[in-house]
């Protein structure tokens, strides 16, 4: 399969329309929580094979507990990225103010890239496998195309929230473009 368009990733979530009722699970805090992310790592892991069909049946035990082992297993990740920006903060703050932008730098660059391998390999060291960055930057161009269409279809689905799909089409296919790129670009 070629590269991702436009029009596809638009029509995903509409594939199988009933699957954007999954985003209900909201609702239910933590369990519901869990099972989302878990979903969402299924879809992820999908958009990574090429695999643009349509939405995912909902499976509430496997996805349940496939969110809650990537939550634990992401908090290291988080908690380091925490301690860097405390420590860029007190920098910039007494040293550099445009030691901010290394902050920037890393949420556009370095943190989507890492936070798709994760979602692929599913182990704690696949969110530390920083030499994956360099398909980023051998890439850039691709990458930021990448990203655009990401921001261009929440748009799109922002403004859709009005008659109500919006949200789910949203939450379901905000990373679609990385996985993709991801697809091609670095596995």
């Amino acid at each position: 399969m070629g590269k991702l368009d436009f029009k596809t990733a638009f029509k995903y979530p509409f594939n199988r329309a009933k699957g954007m009722w999954n985003i209900l699970w909201i609702f239910l805090p933590i369990i519901g929580w869990f099972t989302l992310g878990g979903y969402g790592v299924r879809i992820v892991q999908e958009f990574s094979k090429g695999k643009f069909k349509q939405l995912p049946i909902l499976k509430f035990d496997s996805d349940l507990k496939l969110g809650f082992f990537m939550f634990l297993k992401a908090l290291p990740f988080v908690l380091a990225y925490m301690l860097f920006g405390i420590i860029i903060d007190m920098v910039s703050d007494t040293i550099n103010p445009w030691l901010n932008l290394i902050r920037i730098f890393t949420e556009i660059f370095v943190i989507p890239i890492l936070a798709i391998n994760f979602m692929n390999k599913e182990t704690i060291s696949s969110f530390f496998e920083f030499g994956i960055v360099k398909y980023v930057f051998t890439n850039l161009g691709d990458y930021i195309v990448a990203i655009l269409k990401g921001i261009l279809l929440g748009i799109i689905f922002l403004i859709m929230i009005v008659v109500l799909v919006g949200l789910p089409a949203s939450s379901f296919t905000k990373n679609i473009f990385l996985a993709d790129f991801y697809r091609r670009r670095v596995k």
